[in-house]
């Protein structure tokens, strides 16, 4: 929706940067990057670009330009979703202190649930970096941290509770909790094959009952629905 202010010829040229940004950020994060600084010289006062170039930045280990680009976004967007970048962004410019002062900053309970586990998180390496293992165990023992349910979060939030448990020597407690990890991953991947079942028999469902309808908007409803991943209250069982 933000491109819209834009040209459509440059809209359309930033958005496939964009586009390439979100696919590559993975499997080349230097590339990626390439393509959201393409982007950001077209559309540098739109939230959403500065938003992908501090993501690709992080993600190449320039912590320094994805905190002064996640800074950019914040005053543009108002918003604190991307508050676990920027904490986890001071800790890799060696700033562990500030990491925590900024984590402080933010009223948690207006944030999304997720986000507020990524802040955990984020929260916990950088009392582990100031050698506070016994706090980081602390700021990891949340709601979220619930061993019977898998959230999309929950793998990396049991994965760093078991950190922190080794670092503590509690390895027997450690091995438990990535075992818990790797029994969420699967049972969100096994939740997620169901989903891509159910989606196609929807979409199949809406074409046959409306050919009459704007191909445009057609597009628009099935990416909607792709990106319902997950059960109404975003949890599978872990049967453990």
């Amino acid at each position: 929706m933000e491109l819209k202010t834009l040209s459509k010829d440059n809209a359309d040229w930033v958005a496939e940067h964009l586009v390439m940004a979100s696919r590559l950020i993975d499997t080349d994060p230097e590339l990626a990057h390439r393509h959201a600084m393409s982007a950001s010289r077209r559309a540098g006062r739109i939230g959403v670009v500065r938003e992908t170039l501090a993501i690709t930045a992080y993600a190449t280990g320039d912590f320094a330009l994805a905190l002064r680009e996640l800074r950019t976004y914040r005053r543009i967007t108002g918003s604190n979703d991307q508050i676990a970048l920027m904490v986890d962004s001071e800790r890799g410019v060696g700033r562990p202190d500030r990491a925590l002062e900024l984590g402080r900053s933010v009223d948690r309970a207006s944030l999304p649930t997720d986000v507020q586990v990524s802040l955990a998180i984020a929260m916990s390496g950088a009392r582990l970096d100031l050698g506070q293992d016994e706090a980081a165990l602390a700021e990891l023992e949340i709601p979220q941290l619930d061993p019977n349910r898998a959230f999309s979060w929950s793998p990396d939030l049991f994965h760093a509770y078991a950190e922190v448990l080794e670092a503590l020597g509690r390895d027997d407690d450690a091995a438990t909790w990535r075992e818990r990890a790797e029994r969420a991953e699967l049972a969100l991947e096994e939740a997620q094959s169901d989903a891509e079942l159910e989606t196609i028999h929807v979409i199949e469902e809406v074409f046959e009952q409306e050919p009459g309808e704007d191909p445009k908007e057609s597009s628009e409803d099935e990416d909607d629905i792709e990106r319902e991943g997950e059960p109404d209250d975003g949890a599978v069982s872990t049967d453990e």
